[in-house]
């Protein structure tokens, strides 16, 4: 008899559970992480690596100048803030952001910019790497060699056989004459040696992702007749190749909106998310299922205020999530974010923070089963770096 009210008693239970369906996922919340930078701060960026590093980057002012720092994203906290380099002469800008970037087996790779000339917006880029965990770091080099007191930056860092990429901004044209021809005197999109674009985007930053092909980099076109839409290309071979629409907006500005793509990659599912304002401003997403050969028809994820920044990150099953800038208040600025599922429907739009400064460009990168987001605040006291967690599954 007790066998029997036994088998009865745990077919109930399973029977119960069956009924009660799949586990409820948890209540969505932005939640803090500590403040590795222990002071005024600005210019937060994310980078991920192998073996799924983490690491956070800023710049700090100091007695020695700026400083580029950086801390390691560690059992759901941030290690105490170590220094990649210092500088009187470093430059500071709130769209162009430097780097600290982990590449495997204890290679990092740092960028910044150097002020190079008296024009405002004259620097170089500066690169260094360590090879040792960040223990030490090489004395800092210039990728790029024309010698121009021109613009020189919005860098993305990637691996490249086991060395270090770099695909950037690069304005040796503009000390040209202007003339009818904006070729001559625009702003091109380089890598090493090679002129990627001969005309690009003034001022809106670039991306990389490493899909099955490899390297593939997003970044703002700009023709001729002052389209600037998304353009993307891949390296094949060692070679980048001519750039190609991933989607036509037909957005027609003349002058540059400080707002670039974001692009994220696995296998050969590639995600680029960004901001157009060719009608009114809104944020799309596009993927493909061929490392970035092809893209689906823009998905799009919200309109109206949007100030754009966008960020996306590929979350599991095929869904992925995009983040962007929206305007809160005349003081402050909303991270948000929304998940496309597979089938391209949307989740409800979720407020990460409402502390954003408007000139922030927020960071947003998966780790495991969250996504981390950093952004720059600021009040009275001055410019702040500020970071969060979201689990994915509450999206």
């Amino acid at each position: 008899m007790k066998t029997r009210n036994l088998v009865a008693s745990l077919a109930l239970l399973a029977t119960l559970s069956a009924c009660s369906g799949p586990a409820e996922p948890p209540e969505f919340a932005a939640n803090a992480v500590n403040d590795p930078t222990g002071g005024p701060a600005t210019s937060p960026r994310l980078a991920g690596g192998p073996d799924n590093q983490l690491i956070l980057s800023w710049l700090q002012p100091g007695d020695d100048g700026v400083a580029l720092r950086y801390s390691r994203y560690q059992h759901g906290s941030w290690s105490d803030a170590e220094t990649a380099s210092a500088s009187e002469d470093m430059f500071v800008n709130w769209a162009d952001l430097p780097s600290v970037v982990p590449l495997g087996d204890g290679h990092l790779a740092a960028h910044w910019m150097v002020m190079s000339g008296a024009f405002s917006h004259a620097y170089d880029i500066a690169l260094s790497e360590s090879h040792d965990n960040g223990e030490t770091w090489s004395s800092p080099t210039t990728p790029h060699t024309d010698g121009t007191d021109t613009e020189h930056g919005f860098v993305s860092i990637y691996a490249d056989d086991g060395g270090v990429g770099l695909i950037w901004l690069d304005g040796r044209k503009m000390v040209n004459e202007v003339t009818d021809d904006p070729v001559a005197s625009g702003m091109t999109l380089q890598s090493g040696d090679q002129v990627v674009d001969e005309l690009v985007c003034d001022c809106c930053q670039t991306d990389v992702a490493i899909a099955s092909s490899g390297p593939v980099a997003v970044y703002r076109n700009r023709s001729v007749d002052e389209i600037r839409d998304i353009y993307i290309t891949r390296l094949i071979d060692g070679r980048w190749q001519t750039g190609v629409p991933v989607a036509t907006d037909n957005w027609e500005i003349r002058g540059c909106p400080v707002n670039g793509p974001s692009i994220a990659a696995n296998g050969d599912t590639v995600a680029v998310a960004w901001f157009t304002a060719a009608v009114e401003p809104l944020v799309n997403v596009a993927i493909s299922t061929d490392s970035g050969a092809t893209f689906s028809s823009p998905i799009e994820i919200i309109r109206s205020e949007t100030l754009g920044r966008v960020a996306v990150a590929l979350l599991d099953d095929g869904d992925l999530a995009v983040s962007w800038l929206e305007s809160a208040n005349p003081s402050f600025s909303a991270v948000q974010i929304r998940r496309v599922h597979s089938d391209g429907s949307l989740g409800p739009v979720r407020l990460v923070a409402n502390t954003a400064s408007g000139l922030s460009v927020p960071q947003m990168l998966r780790h495991r089963a969250d996504l981390v987001f950093a952004w720059t605040s600021s009040d009275d006291s001055g410019e702040h770096v500020e970071t969060a967690t979201v689990a994915m599954d509450s999206l």
